[in-house]
C-alpha cells in the first residue's frame, strides 16, 4: 500500500491514527478534513496534521453542500431517529464519504483509513457510503485490527500516546468524553456520559456544552423569528435581530421577498443555530440503539435544527394533503433509520426520497415561531396555497354549506359495519 488517505480531525483517536498508520504500513499518508461546521475546531488544524506525520492535508468547506445537498433533504422528509435523535452526527457522514471518496481519486490513493472504533455506527456509514460511490478502494478499520488494539486498549493509552508524541489533543483523563460538531449539532458520549444515571449536572460538566445556553440560563423575554417556505425548504428568515446577525457572520443574501431576508441553507443554518442556542433549544439526552446491536448513551445538541423542523412541520400542516402526509409520515421511521445505518446513497433511500420531494411540492409560505427558555412555540401559519378553508372548519354557521353535517352518519355507519359485524361473529 503506497498512499492512504486518512479522515483526519485533530481529535485524540485521528491524530494517533495518523501516526500509527504511517508507522505500521509505511505509506504516505494524506490527511483530509471535510469542514461541515466544526468551526474553531479547525484552527491549526493542518500544521498539526504536517507535523504529526501527514505529507498533505486538505480542509475541504463542505458546509454549504451539507446543508443544501444532505441537511435540507433529510429534514424533507422530516427525519427523526427514535423519536428524538436529529441525526446530526449520522448524515454528516455520507457527505464526509464523498469528500474523502473524491480527494482519494485525485491523489491516487490506494486505501481510505478512518477512525470509527469497531463497536460505532460511524464505521458502517463510512464504509457503507465508500462501498456506495467507489467500491474499488480498500478501507483500513485500525479499530477492527488486532495489533492495534494490543497497542492501544483503550483512550487512556492514546491519551499517554499523544502525550509522548507531543500531539496537542483536547481529551483528558479528567475529561474522557468524546465531541463531534458539525453544522447541524454537536454529540457528546463516553467517558462519564456511559453512566445513563449520571446528569452532567457538576460546573465543569456544565461548561461542556458548546451551541447553547440551558433553558434556565436563557434570557426571559422571548423572541420571534419568521420563516419563509418554498416546496419544504426554508429560503428565509424574519427577526428584529437579523440583520445584525448576517452582518456579524459575513453572509450574503440574494435579496429580500416579503420582508424576508432570503438566505442559502448554510445561511440558514448559521442564523438559527444561534437564535436557538441562545434561548436553550435544542438539547437532547437519550440512550439509543446503535446498528451494530448495542445500546448508548448520547447528549445532543441541535439548536437550528430544531427550529427548523418544527417549522417545516407547521408549514406542512397547513398545506399537504392529509393523504400524502400519512404516507410520508409512514416512511419517516424507515427513512431515519436509512441515514442512522449509513445507507444514504442506497436505492431505497433514494426511492423514498423521491416520494418526499413529490410530496413537497406545495409546502410553501410563512411560519412564526416563539422561542423561550429551550422550547420552539407555534405562534401561527400562513400560505396562498393553504388547505385550511375557515368556512368549513368553523364551529358556527357554515356560510357556504360546504360541508352537511347529516352527511357524517352514513359516513359513521358504514365505518362502523366490520366493527358491529366482528362483535357478532367473535363477541366483544
Amino acid at each position: 500500500m503506497k498512499k492512504i488517505v486518512v479522515a483526519y480531525s485533530g481529535g485524540l483517536d485521528t491524530s494517533v491514527l495518523l501516526k500509527w498508520l504511517k508507522s505500521h504500513y509505511g505509506a504516505e499518508v494524506i490527511a483530509y478534513c471535510a469542514d461541515v461546521g466544526q468551526e474553531e475546531e479547525l484552527d491549526g488544524l493542518e500544521e498539526k496534521a504536517l507535523s504529526t506525520g501527514a505529507s498533505k492535508c486538505y480542509i475541504d468547506d463542505l458546509r454549504a453542500d451539507f446543508a443544501a445537498d444532505y441537511i435540507y433533504p433529510m429534514f424533507q422528509a422530516g427525519a427523526i431517529y427514535e423519536g428524538q435523535y436529529l441525526l446530526g452526527t449520522s448524515i454528516a457522514r455520507p457527505c464526509i464519504s464523498k469528500g474523502m471518496v473524491d480527494i482519494a481519486r485525485k491523489e491516487g490513493a490506494d486505501a481510505i483509513a478512518h477512525g470509527a472504533t469497531g463497536k460505532g455506527n460511524d464505521q458502517v456509514r463510512f464504509e457503507l457510503s465508500t462501498a456506495a460511490l467507489a467500491p474499488d478502494i480498500e478501507m483500513i478499520a485500525p479499530w477492527r485490527m488486532q495489533v492495534f488494539r494490543d497497542d492501544f486498549p483503550g483512550r487512556a493509552e492514546m491519551i499517554d500516546y499523544a502525550a509522548k508524541e507531543n500531539i496537542p489533543v483536547q481529551a483528558s483523563a479528567s475529561k474522557s468524553y468524546s465531541m463531534d460538531r458539525n453544522l447541524l449539532h454537536i454529540s457528546f458520549e463516553s467517558g462519564v456520559l456511559e453512566d445513563p444515571w449520571y446528569d452532567g449536572s457538576t460546573e465543569a460538566d456544565r461548561d461542556m456544552y458548546v451551541l447553547s445556553v440551558s433553558p434556565e440560563e436563557a434570557p426571559d423575554k422571548p423572541e420571534y423569528v419568521q420563516m419563509l417556505f418554498d416546496k419544504g425548504n426554508c429560503i428565509g428568515l424574519k427577526s428584529e435581530r437579523l440583520g445584525e446577525m448576517v452582518a456579524a457572520k459575513g453572509l450574503e443574501s440574494p435579496g429580500e421577498q416579503d420582508g424576508y431576508t432570503l438566505l442559502n441553507p448554510l445561511g440558514v443554518m448559521l442564523v438559527l443555530n444561534q437564535l436557538a442556542g441562545e434561548h436553550g433549544i435544542g438539547r437532547i439526552d437519550m440512550v439509543e440503539n446503535r446498528f451494530v446491536g448495542m445500546k448508548s448513551r448520547g447528549i445532543y445538541e441541535t439548536p437550528g435544527g430544531t427550529i427548523l423542523l418544527r417549522g417545516h412541520r407547521q408549514m406542512e400542516s397547513l398545506t399537504m394533503d392529509r393523504e400524502v402526509m400519512h404516507v410520508r409520515d409512514g416512511l419517516i421511521p424507515e427513512y431515519a433509520k436509512l441515514v442512522y445505518n449509513g445507507f444514504w446513497f442506497a436505492p431505497e433511500r433514494l426511492a423514498i426520497q423521491s416520494l418526499v420531494t413529490e410530496s413537497q411540492k406545495h409546502v410553501s409560505g410563512e411560519v412564526r415561531l416563539k422561542l423561550y427558555k429551550g422550547n420552539v412555540i407555534s405562534a401561527g401559519v400562513r400560505s396562498p396555497l393553504s388547505l385550511y378553508n375557515p368556512d368549513v372548519a368553523t364551529m358556527e354557521a357554515d356560510p357556504t354549506n360546504a360541508y352537511n353535517q347529516d352527511d357524517a352518519s352514513g359516513f359513521i355507519h358504514l365505518n362502523a359495519l366490520r366493527l358491529k359485524t366482528g362483535v357478532k361473529v367473535h363477541g366483544s
